[in-house]
């Protein structure tokens, strides 16, 4: 006598995603798929190629690039863009603040991280994309837990969680008007403690900064903040050598890291499980500004 096999959380996460990703290829004319060599974003990437498996990805990858990268990501993003064989596209914000699009910031709190959104909307309009896929998360932040899967776009790239459509057991409205997208999250549903149990039992490699390793930091706000030659310091920043990891990557002026002796994804896994604050409370200066600080930047088109 057979038996059912009982499914995973992770089994079930996967399908589920999988579903999205392939949803939204055949409902939607050019999609992309968002891609910054962070965690988040591999896992979704490696799960479009099991949805397309053995054929390639319908749609590109696009990396918004601000310049001020860790160097250790964009070294993993171009190996992993060719061990996929697959196309990328690279929207930078440099090219943006040379043509008068964005104006660069000065000063020690200076951070191109909210000058991304001019470039990421330039490059949809540009590709003429109508959905770009996201590896955010509902448990990251409470702005983005109020998302849905396909999060409407209007025709200025602006978000309003008023006006979000429902998506009851997992129906999805994908209807746009001219000039309209979509933000599609197949991740919404995972947790931090998921993201890092998936990377484990797939075998996914990651960017080294990830783990720990012996870097130049300064403290700011109760943050260890990665030392850089973009970085400028305020009085009495006084740069140490720490053993730190990074839990999420973003702009390098904006992306704290922590102490760590974690140098295994298996200890990795484990310190997630033990933290009680998420990766972007813990890590980004940028979501400080304010209560409403992701929020504000969603609203005007930001990922």
């Amino acid at each position: 006598m057979s038996t059912l096999t009982e499914l995973s959380t992770l089994d079930v996460l996967e399908a589920e995603a999988v579903h999205i990703i392939r949803e939204c290829a055949a409902e939607c004319e050019r999609p992309v798929l968002l891609f910054s060599g962070g965690k988040d974003s591999i896992v979704l990437a490696h799960l479009a190629t099991k949805a397309f498996t053995p054929a390639g990805l319908p749609f590109p990858l696009m990396h918004v690039d601000t310049g001020h990268n860790f160097s250790e990501v964009i070294e993993y993003r171009d190996w992993f863009v060719q061990e996929i064989d697959e196309r990328l596209i690279v929207a930078s914000v440099e090219e943006s603040i040379s043509a008068g699009r964005v104006q660069d910031e000065t000063g020690p709190r200076a951070s191109r991280n909210r000058l991304q959104t001019t470039t990421l909307l330039d490059a949809i309009a540009e590709h003429q994309f109508d959905a770009c896929f996201g590896g955010a998360r509902r448990d990251e932040e409470r702005a983005r837990a109020k998302e849905r899967v396909f999060s409407h776009r209007d025709m200025f790239g602006q978000w309003d969680p008023r006006n979000q459509r429902p998506e009851p057991w997992g129906v999805y409205n994908t209807k746009l008007r001219k000039g309209e997208h979509f933000r599609v999250f197949p991740l919404s549903n995972w947790t931090e403690v998921d993201i890092w149990a998936y990377i484990q039992r797939e075998g996914l490699r990651l960017p080294s900064i990830y783990f720990a390793h012996e870097r130049e930091v300064f403290t700011r706000d109760g943050m260890l903040m990665a030392a850089a030659d973009f970085v400028e310091r305020l009085p009495g920043e006084e740069v140490s050598t720490a053993m730190v990891r990074f839990r999420t990557v973003g702009d390098a002026t904006c992306t704290a890291c922590t102490l760590s002796t974690a140098g295994t994804v298996e200890q990795v896994l484990a310190e997630t499980r033990a933290s009680d604050v998420s990766e972007r409370g813990a890590s980004r200066a940028d979501d400080r500004t304010s209560e409403a600080a992701m929020e504000d930047r969603k609203r005007g088109g930001y990922f």
